[in-house]
């Protein structure tokens, strides 16, 4: 078999990006899609490597697909796209994917099915995996084509319940669907799709694009019950009576405080609070400018934090400045967050860590007293020691600060009544098809891990749909 070297002659391109000056005056995408030619030219680069024949055997090589928490038939896909057979394409990215675009969009390929790429290590750098996701099945959609969502088969007498609509409930959906099987969804907000609608903001993906997947599966049977929080025991006795199945996926909604002095400040806000205001000001929900010509900073180094100060930008704050304890190097979030970012003219303060809130008579915010830090090598540990330097206090002035330091999970009051045992941290305990404790209800996604990814939450979905169709079917 000839050796494909066409990843040493083709160089790894990216999709392009808006300029920097203009993208900060909208929230639409900060990305362009690939075209025809440059999805083609990077398809060209795969090596279509044996993942299937070498599954399971001791390698010193990584693969796309093993990199994947949903295992995708990348190479398949790739190769079509190659061929310029988009349909095919289509069917196999859809296949084990439950929206394959949206994560296209939202994943960390570059630690995930990139960063696993077998060409990855060379100079020419991963196969862009990523972007020929998101152009294929745009072009499948402007084609007319449908994702599979049980049109065509016969439907059960099953009927599930799923509580919350983020990625993991979306995936279960999905899959449930195709199986025949009846879903009832419920969601507490006034849109589906959770933390892909009101947490994830518009510059990274466009909400048409999450609402779309919601009306094909509501043409096809999903019933959707918008505004309805889950959040008593009636209503889980009432479900434990009507449905075969329950799948919960509520995800991590708890914010994490930074436990300062004066912390409840006014003009102290919770990232997740100041995502779904700007979401919402997209949506023409009303028009409320709470950062519009306020001196903003921002505590946080993941991606979270680069949504709230890429946000901020965009809602014309006067200044926009990122709180970091460690290094740039240290920093959680997607290095090209990072990136877009300090092109669009946040601020970043490395090695400091925040220390108080500074208030006026009326409890309003006027600053943040941080101290400075450094990292210390300590023997036998990988992971350098933080350690604050004294004497090092400084001010930095500001109207409102935004804590963007993760999410913790919520023990919800009807657990009990539902039987349902948590962990240490709050986090529901599943087994490994997702069963929990109740045999009829499962879970998945940040409700069961903590704050984690939209594709490890797609991938509980759909083992758990898989489990409750074993379940209803047998």
């Amino acid at each position: 078999m000839k050796q494909n070297k066409a990843y040493l002659t083709i160089k790894k391109t990216t999709p392009k990006k808006r300029d920097a000056q203009k993208r900060i005056t909208d929230f639409n995408p900060t990305y362009y899609i690939f075209n025809k030619d440059e999805a083609q030219n990077q398809s060209l680069r795969c090596l279509k490597c044996p993942v299937d024949v070498l599954k399971g055997m001791t390698s010193e090589f990584s693969f796309c697909r093993t990199g994947c928490p949903l295992e995708n038939k990348i190479p398949l896909w790739i190769e079509q796209v190659k061929n310029g057979n988009i349909k095919e394409a289509f069917k196999y990215s859809n296949e084990t994917s439950p929206f394959p675009e949206i994560l296209g969009m939202v994943c960390p390929q570059d630690v995930l099915c990139q960063g696993a790429c077998t060409i990855t290590q060379t100079e020419t750098g991963s196969v862009t995996i990523g972007a020929i996701e998101v152009y294929l099945n745009e072009q499948a959609f402007k084609m007319g084509l449908i994702p599979d969502y049980g049109q065509k088969i016969e439907k059960t007498t099953k009927k599930v319940a799923i509580i919350g609509s983020g990625p993991a409930g979306m995936s279960c959906a999905t899959f449930l669907l195709r199986a025949g099987i009846g879903v009832d969804m419920f969601e507490k907000s006034d849109r589906p799709g959770g933390l892909l609608t009101y947490g994830i903001p518009n510059f990274k993906i466009q909400k048409d694009v999450i609402l779309r997947r919601f009306n094909w599966m509501q043409e096809a049977g999903l019933n959707l019950h918008l505004n309805t929080d889950i959040s008593n025991s009636k209503q889980i006795k009432n479900m434990l009576d009507n449905y075969d199945a329950i799948f919960v996926a509520l995800g991590a909604p708890k914010s994490k405080n930074a436990n300062l002095k004066n912390e409840d400040a006014h003009g102290v806000y919770h990232v997740m609070d100041i995502l779904k205001h700007a979401q919402k000001r997209v949506f023409q929900d009303f028009y409320e400018a709470i950062l519009e010509d306020k001196n903003i900073v921002v505590i946080g180094g993941g991606d979270s934090a680069m949504d709230a100060v890429r946000t901020s930008v965009r809602m014309n704050a006067k200044s926009v400045r990122c709180v970091y304890r460690r290094d740039e190097h240290s920093m959680p979030g997607s290095r090209k967050e990072v990136i877009n970012a300090k092109e669009e003219g946040v601020i970043f303060e490395f090695n400091t860590a925040p220390k108080e809130v500074i208030v006026n008579e009326k409890y309003n915010v006027k600053g943040l007293i941080c101290q400075k830090t450094e990292l210390v090598e300590v023997k036998g540990q990988k992971r350098k020691k933080l350690n604050v330097i004294q004497d090092s206090d400084f001010v930095l002035e500001c109207d409102i600060i935004i804590l963007a330091l993760g999410f913790d999970n919520f023990i919800f009051p009807w657990y009990d009544t539902a039987e349902i045992n948590t962990g240490k941290w709050g986090e529901i305990i599943v087994d490994e098809n997702k069963r929990t404790s109740n045999r009829r209800i499962f879970a998945g996604g940040d409700s069961v891990r903590g704050a984690d990814l939209a594709v490890t939450a797609a991938a509980d979905g759909r083992k758990a749909a898989y489990t409750i169709i074993s379940d209803l079917t047998q």
